[in-house]
């Protein structure tokens, strides 16, 4: 039996494919997620899918060459045009969504977007997915490239099980909502059986993001999508810390390291070591080390500042314009502050081997990571793994995922340069015995949540995700009839019918959606047919259910299943308070004066503010506004908002229709099916308290947890019309 595998999928495989005058070079790739899961991916049962560059030289036989090199190390190449990697890595991912996420707007283009090529490569990339898939497989995205590709693979693979995860800052709803391909990207992810986030930050602004763009209610930690539950976590990534640790008392490292501080000739060495990027706010710690040295001469002398640089998307202008700008700042402020003796900046653009990293990181007294936004930054954990020696400073951005994590780090608002300056001075004057506490603090984390941790973690949580259910979606009403037609020759039926948009159209106010003689008529018949109970479950209130239906023999739930008809009177399932009302009426009150074509609707247990009759676009991003409005003004109440169509509704926590779908399991006879159908969010509260062997019917839905979808209340009707057989069924008349 062959057992199944994780598939690892980025947009770059962990090595870097070139064509030189010797022939075909196959090196390892720089950057964060290649060097943070490749040792990983070795030591782990898992085939990493991903592009391996661009070999425009290469003849027939080398690429047949590549591949095979590849596949033996286990990875599994996806093969671009130019025309994709321009339009889809250096244009949309590279120039559109990466400073958008980073909160960098002023950096977007006017001009052409890569859309169309973005949304190619991750079809090819679905492609390669799909071609090497297994039954049983774990396929594991990774990152903003590739936000379109897990709902592609799911469209190949329902069954699939599929993680996705965001190695940079997701955005405020307000900055992602500047995208025209929002509802697309967010459509892209929800493909996933589980989203990962570096922090509860980035997490917290993709769930307000669903709800603002796309109008989807997240619930804590997971989205109910139909049949699917997409479950979302923080999971912040760590490093290989073992590697670094041991790097770090490597004999040839510590010479190394040694030889750093002897060349530093004394002066106390700053390290800062980041990809040549604009968001990592290399100029203005350049701007803080000059702002120190102007109010301090005499440092001149005493610290040497080292800048590595390492070389990012250089063929793209914005960074080579970027390169410039860094290389002419380093040369003022050396101008600036330089002596007969030193030189205050050493500025290296270079990608350095692992053991000098290692040996930089051993020898600089204080380390500067002080990104403008960053989703983690691991070259702070790195810096930690490889002080062994409890010594150093980490002085680290507010703004980067890691400061949510290592306490110990003096933490700093990059956009300050006094700020920053004053804590690389105070990093510089720190006692020996502080830096040895911060350092310990710092370590503990690092060493505790390293790579492997963080792999495992995401994973195991994908594991625990549940099986995506396939619905037994029917277009039309006559397969459910005639499943219906077979069940109630043998069954006793106990049918619980939604309301509004199930038995009549939606309406734009509620006086216009009173049952109309034909339903009325079908209702009384239904209920009068031997074998068949007919129970109304509706969130009107209790006081216009009784005045339309209280004179037919049928039950009655009002108010989403708070109260119950029952005797001829309302009993109410649990203890209404109404004073919560006072609370946030006046809110309500405020949305409806401000939002033409809405209305209160107030019921004894709950207040609905309806926004059917306002302009589209302006009554859903009211609605939005509302709904986060209230979910901060309700967050310590027993109260929860809930949205329906066209509706939000703020009701008693834990009053669902699920009450409903409880008290009718304790009193159907053994031998009873019971029939729900219903229309919107309020009714999947419904189905999914069912039993199993329940038959529940979607109404107008595509993703549902029903089992059947009709199309609307017109469907319905003739559905529930196909029930009503001149024959009396088999089981009745043996019973009589």
């Amino acid at each position: 039996m062959i057992s199944p595998r994780l598939l690892i999928v980025s947009n770059r495989l962990p090595v870097c494919a070139s064509v030189t005058p010797a022939g075909l070079c196959v090196r390892a790739s720089s950057g964060g997620l290649a060097t943070g899961l490749g040792s990983w991916h070795q030591s782990a049962d898992a085939l990493w899918i991903g592009w391996a560059g661009e070999l425009p030289d290469a003849t027939p036989a080398q690429l047949e060459e590549l591949t095979r090199q590849l596949l033996e190390q286990r990875l599994v190449p996806v093969s671009l045009s130019h025309d994709q990697v321009s339009g889809s890595y250096h244009g949309f991912a590279n120039r559109v969504l990466w400073p958008t996420f980073h909160y960098l707007v002023d950096q977007l283009p006017v001009d052409g977007t890569g859309w169309d090529a973005y949304q190619q490569t991750n079809e090819a990339f679905a492609d390669a997915v799909t071609e090497a898939y297994r039954p049983g497989d774990t396929i594991w995205v990774h990152d903003y490239q590739l936000m379109l590709l897990p709902a592609m693979v799911r469209a190949r693979i329902p069954d699939a099980r599929i993680g996705f995860f965001l190695h940079i800052p997701f955005p405020s709803s307000e900055v992602f909502r500047i995208l025209p391909w929002r509802r697309e990207l967010l459509s892209g992810v929800l493909g996933a059986d589980l989203i990962g986030f570096h922090t509860f930050a980035y997490m917290r602004h993709f769930m307000t993001s669903l709800l603002h763009v796309a109008g989807v209610e997240a619930d804590v930690d997971r989205v109910r999508l139909g049949s699917r539950e997409v479950r979302v976590g923080v999971f912040p990534m760590g490093v290989d810390a073992a590697a670094f640790e041991r790097l770090a008392v490597d004999p040839d490292v510590i010479a190394r390291a040694e030889a750093i501080r002897r060349d530093a000739g004394g002066r106390r060495i700053v390290l800062g070591v980041d990809r040549l990027d604009y968001t990592k706010g290399i100029p203005r710690r350049l701007e803080a080390i000059d702002a120190l040295l102007q109010r301090s001469p005499s440092l001149r002398d005493q610290v040497r500042y080292v800048q590595v640089a390492v070389p990012s998307r250089g063929d793209v202008d914005e960074y080579r314009q970027f390169r410039a700008a860094v290389e002419q700042r380093v040369g003022r402020l050396n101008g600036a502050h330089g002596t007969v003796s030193s030189l205050p900046v050493h500025y290296m653009h270079q990608s350095v081997p692992m053991t000098e990293l290692a040996a930089l990181y051993a020898a600089a007294d204080v380390m500067l990571v002080t990104p403008l936004r960053d989703g983690m930054n691991l070259v702070a954990k790195e810096f930690v793994a490889t002080r062994a020696d409890e010594d150093g400073v980490l002085v680290l951005s507010e703004f980067a995922g890691a400061a949510a994590e290592l306490n110990g780090a003096i933490t700093v608002n990059p956009y300050d340069v006094a700020g920053v300056a004053d804590a690389i001075e105070r990093a510089l004057s720190m006692s020996p015995e502080e830096r040895r506490v911060r350092m310990r603090n710092l370590r503990r984390g690092v060493m505790a949540n390293d790579i492997g941790s963080w792999a495992r973690g995401f994973l195991s949580r994908l594991e625990e995700a549940p099986p995506v259910a396939r619905p037994a979606l029917v277009p039309v009403g006559q397969s459910l009839a005639s499943t219906l037609l077979d069940v109630r020759r043998t069954r006793p039926l106990r049918l619980l019918l939604d309301y509004d948009g199930t038995l009549v159209p939606l309406a734009r106010s509620p006086e216009l959606a009173r049952p109309d003689e034909e339903l009325l008529t079908l209702i009384e018949q239904l209920a009068s047919t031997p074998g068949m109970q007919v129970d109304i479950v509706s969130g009107r209130p209790f006081e216009t259910l009784a005045s339309w239906f209280g004179h037919l023999p049928v039950a009655l739930w009002a108010e989403h299943g708070l109260w119950r008809w029952s005797g001829g009177h309302w009993v109410a399932a649990t203890t209404v308070v109404p004073e919560w009302m006072d609370r946030i009426r006046p809110i309500l009150d405020q949305f409806t004066a401000s939002t033409p074509g809405t209305h209160l609707e107030v019921k004894s247990g709950s207040v609905a503010w309806h926004y059917r009759g306002a302009p589209r676009e302006f009554g859903e991003r009211q609605a939005h506004e509302l709904r986060l409005l209230l979910g901060d003004v309700l967050s310590n109440q027993p109260l929860e908002v809930l949205e329906g169509k066209k509706v939000l509704e703020v009701r008693l926590r834990g009053v669902s229709k699920a009450l409903v779908a409880h008290r009718v399991r304790e009193e159907i006879a053994p031998d009873g099916l019971i029939v729900a159908i219903g229309d919107d969010r309020t009714d999947e509260d419904l189905f999914r308290a069912l039993p199993p062997s329940a038959i529940t019917v979607a109404v107008g839905r595509a993703w549902t947890s029903a089992t059947f979808h009709l199309d609307d209340f017109r469907a319905v009707r003739r559905a529930l019309r196909s029930l009503l057989v001149e024959a009396v069924p088999d089981y009745v008349a043996v019973s009589a």
